[in-house]
């Protein structure tokens, strides 16, 4: 049997296979007798109509693409990571850049590649086939990227999708070691009506896959390292039938350098500045100064409370870090108020045994008052040899009131070396009892700024523990 030949220019005509040949608008027709047979052109159009695939049949559209209901969809997924935009603490939300590929089989749709010039893939609208109902069940605002238009399929019925999303999604924060935290933000898929007997959902990549994956393709990781993804496959009994779960677990780790040069650095400086407070003498100015540097720490912590969300499982070391320098602090603080309320109540003594004294040597005789090495007024009575002072300068004891009374006993030589005797007698008495409370303040101060040092240590090192080991 001849061949036929090919008819006007622009039509088409059916070789002796009966597949259809298109001849070019405007070139000869060729016969079989001229030459070779003509090459084939083929349209994706073409292989749509041999499948009746347009917008108006909904066969395709409407129900799970099988032929028999109780045969299983697969539906393979796989979820690259390609930005870290933000997570907030605070709220305990987590935002990424991810691609989602899916991809399963529609038994309507097959075509042989051969009769279509080897078309295997063609591109179609998206809202033409049926798609598995996925949703993310951590997702809390809808996806701000538009979903993708289009869609492949193959000529043995595959189907295969890729969106790229946006996600905002609920992540539970554990800022136990901020800023020192590893966190751990899951994306699970499932089917919103199918059961796993209906939709199956299966991983199309390994977890080492998928990071390696992303790595390659990650754009931007906010102030996070990303370290890993792992994925895994499990079913769900939400309501009623059990539903196939996939969950995308990203993992990813702080970096700290920001938070330590604006936030650990500070505390620990105004720390060492209110350490350096022991070198100022004990004035009302100590006051003010370790006071000042309180209020700044204070701030600190009311900085500290915007970053970190109200709840959590433990209280971050962060807070404990700044509550027990603060602690620190305020005991400097309450010590520094003591020693200057003793050193107040000795220069009070002082004042009033100096007017005491004044106000008896006027009785007696003319009062010397000199200024001693600690810059206290130390005043004595100008008595005249034959007279014993009715009233000792700065107080004396029965003991020395005795010998007193029985130098009047003795001869008038001797009487002046006793009188001389006492005078220093009770002026050692009494300068060793004058500025008791300086002296204790100053034994204060040794022993609290030993104790201080060991109580910073032992918290400074508890803490950096903490960090590493927790």
């Amino acid at each position: 049997m001849d061949s036929p030949v090919l008819s006007d220019a622009g039509s088409a005509v059916l070789t002796d296979s009966g597949s259809p040949v298109l001849k070019d608008a405007g070139s000869p027709v060729l016969k079989a007798e001229d030459g070779p047979s003509p090459k084939k052109v083929c349209s994706y159009q073409d292989v749509l109509n041999s499948m009746n695939l347009t917008k108006d049949n909904k066969l395709f559209s409407m129900t799970r693409p099988v032929k028999d209901h109780k045969q299983t969809t697969l539906v393979f997924m796989e979820v690259l990571l390609y930005a870290i935009l933000d997570v907030r603490e605070i709220d305990q939300t987590f935002i990424s850049y991810v691609w989602v590929f899916t991809q399963w089989r529609n038994e309507y749709i097959h075509w042989d590649p051969n009769d279509f010039c080897g078309i295997e893939i063609i591109s179609i609208p998206s809202d033409i086939l049926w798609k598995p109902d996925l949703t993310i069940e951590e997702m809390i605002e809808k996806d701000k990227a538009p979903p993708s238009p289009h869609l492949l399929i193959g000529s043995d019925g595959s189907v295969f999708v890729r969106n790229d999303q946006v996600l905002i999604s609920t992540c539970r924060m554990h800022v136990h070691k901020f800023p020192f935290d590893t966190q751990s933000c899951s994306l699970t898929f499932r089917s919103v009506v199918h059961s796993a007997q209906e939709v199956h959902l299966m991983q199309s990549a390994s977890s080492d896959e998928a990071t390696r994956w992303s790595r390659e393709v990650m754009l931007t990781q906010f102030e996070w390292l990303f370290i890993n993804m792992t994925v895994s496959n499990r079913t769900a009994y939400i309501f009623g039938p059990g539903q196939d779960l996939m969950v995308f677990t990203i993992n990813m780790k702080r970096r700290p350098a920001l938070y330590v040069v604006n936030f650990l650095l500070p505390v620990f400086f105004f720390f060492c500045l209110d350490l350096a407070s022991f070198l100022i003498s004990d004035t009302e100015g100590k006051i003010g100064f370790k006071v000042t540097v309180l209020l700044a720490v204070t701030v600190m912590q009311l900085i500290l409370n915007e970053i970190l969300p109200s709840s959590s499982n433990k209280i971050p070391l962060i807070a404990v870090y700044c509550i027990g320098i603060f602690a620190l602090m305020m005991l400097s603080l309450l010590e520094t108020i003591l020693v200057i309320h003793l050193i107040e109540k000795d220069s009070a003594s002082q004042d009033n045994e100096a007017e005491r004294e004044r106000k008896g040597c006027k009785k007696q005789g003319k009062v010397i008052c000199k200024v001693d090495k600690k810059k206290w007024p130390v005043c004595i009575c100008d008595v005249s040899a034959d007279e014993t002072p009715a009233e000792p300068l700065q107080g004396s004891s029965s003991q020395l009131t005795e010998e007193s009374h029985s130098s009047e006993k003795l001869p008038d030589d001797l009487k002046d070396v006793v009188k001389m005797l006492t005078l220093i007698l009770n002026s050692k008495k009494e300068e060793a009892k004058s500025g008791y409370w300086t002296r204790m303040t100053k034994t204060i101060n040794k022993c609290f700024f030993i104790f201080y040092i060991t109580a910073a240590s032992v918290f400074l090192l508890y803490m950096i523990l903490n960090w590493n080991y927790a």
